[in-house]
This record gives structure tokens, sequence and C-alpha cells, in this order.
């Protein structure tokens, strides 16, 4: 019987997975002997981290665990969840969808944030290309919910809201801080490198055109922990 090969992406989810359950059994346990174990779990982890080759050699094992560790609460404040993002798909009438390039990676993608406690999404999602583009929008409908690692996050587990936004004012203009350039494109005619195309493109394009189609989601693998 053959066997799926084990991938980086793979060692990535485990680590995390393994780093999370510990984390969060450090927040909720007093048991002296229970937290020598789920710190045991943390080097283990960090070790499959380091293995899976993300971090491009930053860091070593020893410095992914005492970080994880110093990132332990206590209580619910202590449990370990996805973060939470936002990303807008904003169309003109001419079809064309508005892209921002990052000055951190150099990669072209929708306009995207952390959720900010104090706003709803929606809110967070009008900021955000407001801060990044220029352009105000108004968001239409949520169009996609999808798992950051599925998509090839390295930094951090984190779940993305992505609405469709119709722009009603402003001008474009980049942040100073957060992008490179910012613009509108076609579909035929997008900007290279562009982060993740096959998880969004065909959605945010359906979107623009007016198509109507359920929220998008990853839906439950066959089998969880070895896709």
């Amino acid at each position: 019987m053959s066997k799926t090969p084990v991938t980086d992406a793979d060692l990535l989810r485990w680590s995390e997975a393994l780093a999370g359950i510990a984390r969060t059994g450090l927040a909720f346990t007093t048991n002296l002997y229970e937290r020598e174990r789920f710190e045991e779990i943390l080097k283990v982890a960090a070790d499959i981290r380091v293995t899976s080759g993300h971090d491009d050699g930053r860091f070593d094992a020893e410095e992914l665990t005492a970080g994880w560790l110093d990132s332990v609460g206590q209580g619910v404040a202590g449990y370990i969840t996805p973060k939470v993002s936002v990303g807008a798909i904003v169309g003109n009438d001419r079809n064309e969808i508005l892209l921002i390039q990052r000055s951190d990676s150099g990669v072209w993608l929708y306009p995207t944030g952390w959720a900010d406690v104090g706003y709803s999404a929606a809110e967070v999602v009008v900021k955000e290309v407001r801060e990044e583009t220029g352009i105000e929008v108004e968001p239409l409908r949520m169009v996609a919910l999808l798992d950051g690692i599925q998509m090839g996050a390295r930094a951090h587990p984190f779940y993305v809201l992505v609405f469709h936004c119709r722009a009603v004012g402003g001008e474009l203009h980049r942040h100073p801080l957060e992008t490179r350039e910012v613009g509108w494109f076609a579909e035929d005619a997008l900007p290279e490198p562009l982060a993740g195309a096959g998880r969004w493109k065909a959605i945010a394009f359906r979107a623009i055109r007016g198509e109507r189609f359920d929220v998008v989601f990853d839906r439950p693998r066959s089998s969880t922990w070895r896709a």
C-alpha cells in the first residue's frame, strides 16, 4: 500500500497544532507534572517546525520554544486560536480588481489586514482598503472564509474573511509603509508575482461580474491530518 509523502506544509501544520495544544494546556493547568509534559510537547513542535524549513533558518528550536513559552496566557485568554484577517475584493465599473503590491514581500494581492478589536469585520475591511489604497468602499457580502495554513501562510495560523466590496469614492494612493504600488487590473492583465491566485482569482472575478454563489470555504478533509 503506497503512502502519501510528508510535505513541508504537513510539518508546519503539525507543528502549529502541537504548539497550540501545548500552550493552551499551559494556560489552564497548575499541575507541575502536566506543565512539564506540555513544555516537552513544545520542544517537539519546535523541532518539527525547524525541520519543515519554513523559517529559512532564521530560528532554531530553542528560540521557537522560548518564544512560544513567553506567549502563554492564563485561562481563556491563553486559549490558542487562529488569528483573524480580512480581505477585500474590490471591483470597479470596468470589472477590474483593486490590488496592492505588499512592501514586505513584493507580491501582489487584494487589500488585507488583521482584524482590530473594537471594529466589526466589515468595518475593518473599509478601514484597510482606505489606508492601503485611498479608495472608499462599501462591503456587499462575504464571499469566502479560508484557512491561512491551507493557503500556504508561514508566520501565523489564521482565518481570512474575504468580502466583495464596491468602490464608492476616493483616489488611488499607496500606504507609505505597507504597499509599494496600488492599481486596478483586468482579469487578463494581472501583475506578477501574484499571491495565492489559485485560491481566490476565480471567486474574485465572479463576484466582480455580479455572479451569485455560495460563500466559499475549506471543506472538511477525509483525513484531517494526512491530506
